[in-house]
């Protein structure tokens, strides 16, 4: 059987017979209230999860919580295709939730904080490993990694194959 192509999406109107935008429940609820506040309970989680494990120190601590955080990021908003919601016809079908936020539009309140807390969650983590540089390069490779996905000029863009729908003649195919 074969996908529906998300290409479908720039050739359907942000617009319904209405006048009103259509609601993405896959990704409406990053803008819903606590849902920026629920990556920050994550974070605090995750460093007293790593944190009471007795053989793990402070430093390392903060460099699994840091990794754990963007990898999961990386996981829920640029590595998972689709919807799980038949709503919209499947012109969501073959965008990441990244590529879902906002529409797909740049730069709106809740990428930019999704773009911060990696880096101000980095910052974190060199402070309290105490800028030791083997440490420093460990959690920069993790924030590259995340911030380099969710620029503008990698929005449906998919490398060396990965995630990309059959027939979705739109995204371009780096390899």
């Amino acid at each position: 059987m074969k996908r529906r192509m998300s290409n479908l999406a720039s050739r359907v109107p942000n617009v319904n017979k209405q006048g009103h935008v259509p609601i993405n429940p896959n990704s409406q609820w990053v803008n819903n209230k606590g849902a920026w506040f629920s990556h920050i309970i994550y974070i605090v989680f995750l460093k007293y999860l790593f944190g009471i494990i007795p053989w793990v120190s402070r430093e390392t601590s903060w460099t699994l919580t840091n990794w754990t955080y963007n990898i999961s990021q990386y996981i829920m908003f640029h590595a998972i295709i689709g919807t799980p919601f038949e709503v919209e016809q499947g012109i969501y079908d073959g965008l990441t939730m990244w590529e879902q936020i906002d529409h797909g539009a740049q730069f709106t309140p809740t990428k930019k904080f999704l773009t911060v807390l990696p880096i101000f969650l980095f910052l974190l983590s060199t402070h309290y490993t105490n800028y030791d540089i083997f440490t420093f390069w460990i959690n920069l490779i993790g924030l590259l990694i995340i911030l380099v996905a969710k620029l503008p000029l990698m929005h449906r863009v998919r490398l060396f194959g990965i995630n990309v729908v059959e027939g979705d003649d739109e995204v371009e195919d780096e390899h």
